[in-house]
């Protein structure tokens, strides 16, 4: 809670002692947030990972193709940080997309520490 000081005097006209009163108001949280990860195989095409990241992440060419390599190198990536609502649909249409186009591509999401 965030107290707020509210100067008050003892008379309409403004003379005599002031005083002093807190108004509460509360403090709003942010969201959390939420990593979206994307997860090596030993199957899905390099360029099908490229495009996944330009299509639904909004990465430039080169942008996708270093975190591609990231993903190849180390295993994992993370390609966004997002809102729960946000990070859930990304994992949904990567996961579809990758799916329709028979690729074991994997993307998940974890809460940001």
């Amino acid at each position: 809670m965030l107290l707020q000081p509210l100067m008050m005097t003892d008379k309409p006209d403004g003379g005599g002692e002031a005083s002093t009163l807190l108004k509460t108001r509360p403090k709003t949280k942010r969201p959390p947030l939420y990593k979206v990860l994307l997860l090596n195989d030993d199957y899905t095409p390099m360029e099908f990972v490229v495009h996944v990241l330009e299509r639904f992440f909004f990465m430039t060419h080169a942008q996708a193709f270093e975190i591609m390599l990231t993903v190849h190198k180390k295993g994992v990536a993370v390609v966004g940080v997002f809102s729960h609502e946000i990070a859930e649909t990304k994992v949904g249409q990567v996961m579809d997309f990758a799916r329709r186009h028979q690729h074991p591509l994997q993307c998940t999401m974890e809460k940001e520490e």
